[in-house]
């Protein structure tokens, strides 16, 4: 990600477009897009999806793609959200104390050079 909102793509990530795009265009459906053989396209959540008229319609012809797309399904780990929580949250208090620690060793090196406070 570039920031919160792009995305540069890989070759890989295009590749995966272009055959998604191909495999669409390609694919026999009731809207009569396509008919080659060899060819199967389906809707996969969070990155692409075969909207008809009807449900652009429906959404007032706004072609925002998380309208149609939707978000990815998130895999379960099977960790308890209490027992992932408290987890990240030790890791995350020693990795502040660790930062801490960090700090006054820097700020203890720029004094000895004649840059500290």
């Amino acid at each position: 990600m570039v920031d919160r909102t792009h995305k540069e793509f890989s070759d890989d990530d295009i590749a995966e477009i272009a055959k998604t795009y191909h495999s669409w265009r390609s694919s026999p459906s009731p809207s009569g897009r396509g008919g080659g053989e060899g060819f199967i396209y389906e809707d996969i959540p969070g990155f692409c999806k075969s909207a008809d008229l009807e449900e652009i319609k429906s959404h007032h012809y706004v072609l925002t793609p998380g309208r149609y797309v939707g978000a990815a399904d998130i895999e379960d780990d099977g960790i308890p959200f209490e027992e992932k929580m408290n987890e990240l949250s030790s890791t995350l208090y020693k990795q502040m104390k660790e930062s801490a620690e960090l700090d006054t060793i820097i700020c203890d090196n720029l004094k000895q050079l004649g840059l500290g406070e």
